[in-house]
C-alpha cells in the first residue's frame, strides 16, 4: 500500500499522521508539498490538521485552492481513498468533497482536549478498523469545527447513513467527563462524514494524536492498521 500525506503552509499535524501510518504500513508515506500538482499513484490520499495558509478567509478556503488539489479531487471521484482530519476535513468540504461547512465553534474559543466519540458506520475501507456502536477517544484541536447543513442535506446524510463518527458523553467506566460531550456546537453532534461511495472520510477529531502510548490515549492505532489492512486487501 502507498499512501500521499500532502503538506500546506500552516500544516502542524502532517507528521503525526506520517508517524501513524508508518507504523500500521511499516513503509513511510510520500510528504507531497501542495505546490507539486503532480501527485503519484497511490491508495490514499490524506489532507492533514493544522492552519493552512494561516486559516486567511476561511478555514481550508485556501488551501482547497492550492495546485494540487484538483488533483486530489479528481482522484477521489475516480474512488481513490481521501482521509480529511480536522483542516483536512474542512478543506473537503470547501472543495465539495464533502457536504456542509465548518464555522467558528459555538463557544467563539479553541477547543483542545480528548473528546469521546461513537463509530456510526463502517460502510467504508477508512473505517475498517472501527465497529459499530464503539465509543473512542481522540483529542480534538480547532477552533472552526462546528459542522453545519441545511436540514434537507442533514436529512439525506442520516438517511444514507454517511455520519461517520458522533460526539457523545465519555462511555467509560472510570474516565470522567472532561466538559460537554459536544465541544463545538455542531449539528446532530456530527464528528465525521463520508462521501456516497465511503472512499472520502472527513473528521474533525485527531485519530494520530491517539495512535501512540506516549500520547496517554491509543484508540487512534487501530483506526489506522485497520483502514491500511482495508486498502491494501
Amino acid at each position: 500500500m502507498k499512501a500521499a500525506i500532502i503538506v500546506f503552509p500552516g500544516s502542524n499535524c502532517d507528521r503525526d499522521v506520517a508517524l501513524a501510518l508508518e507504523s500500521a504500513m511499516g513503509r513511510p508515506p510520500v510528504m507531497h508539498w501542495h505546490g507539486d500538482a503532480a501527485l503519484p499513484p497511490v491508495d490514499l490520499i490524506v489532507l492533514p490538521g493544522g492552519f493552512s495558509y494561516g486559516d486567511y478567509l476561511r478555514a481550508g478556503a485556501m488551501a482547497a485552492h492550492s495546485p494540487v488539489m484538483r488533483e486530489v479531487v479528481a482522484r477521489a471521484r475516480q474512488g481513490v481513498a481521501v482521509l480529511g482530519i480536522c483542516n483536512g476535513f474542512q478543506m473537503l468540504t470547501e472543495t465539495g468533497l464533502l457536504p456542509g461547512a465548518l464555522m467558528c465553534n459555538a463557544g467563539l474559543r479553541f477547543v483542545s482536549r480528548p473528546v469521546a466519540l461513537r463509530v456510526e458506520t463502517t460502510a467504508s475501507p477508512l473505517l475498517a478498523g472501527c465497529a459499530a456502536g464503539q465509543v473512542v477517544r481522540y483529542p480534538v484541536a480547532h477552533m472552526d469545527g462546528n459542522y453545519f447543513a441545511d436540514p434537507e442535506t442533514l436529512a439525506r446524510l442520516e438517511a444514507e447513513g454517511r455520519v461517520a463518527f458522533r460526539y457523545v458523553a465519555n462511555g467509560r467506566a472510570g474516565e470522567p467527563e472532561t466538559g460537554p460531550a459536544n465541544p463545538n456546537g455542531s449539528v446532530n453532534d456530527i464528528a465525521g462524514l463520508i462521501d456516497d461511495k465511503g472512499t472520502v472520510l472527513g473528521l474533525m477529531p485527531h485519530p494520530e494524536r491517539a495512535a501512540d502510548p506516549a500520547h496517554g490515549l491509543t484508540d487512534g492505532r487501530a483506526f489506522f492498521s485497520g483502514l491500511v489492512a482495508a486498502l491494501a486487501g
